[in-house]
């Protein structure tokens, strides 16, 4: 017989670590049919388990792409920036 805290728990989508480690295939089904889950450790919450859709969303576009979609679609992409130059003096040192 389960212990009823640990029922309670994962009913409400919170996980102990060695509940989510026993029940691994069963958390992985409810992280598909009711969304994240949460694991702690220790009375902490330390991860949240996610789909993979989910993640690569949150992740977003390592490429920068969406930046430059966005910088082209501005209204004042035409407008010069130029970078003020300021000379840096290099001291002469001997080798």
């Amino acid at each position: 017989m389960e212990n009823p805290w640990t029922l309670f728990v994962r009913r409400f989508g919170h996980w102990l670590r060695q509940d989510a480690k026993a029940r691994f295939s069963e958390l992985v089904r409810r992280v598909r049919s009711e969304g994240p889950q949460q694991v702690t450790v220790h009375g902490r919450d330390e991860v949240v388990v996610i789909e993979a859709e989910e993640f690569l969303r949150l992740k977003g576009d390592l490429t920068g792409q969406a930046l430059i979609t966005a910088m082209q679609a501005s209204p004042h992409r035409d407008i010069g920036i130029e970078p003020r130059r300021v000379p840096m003096w290099v001291r002469k040192i001997s080798l």
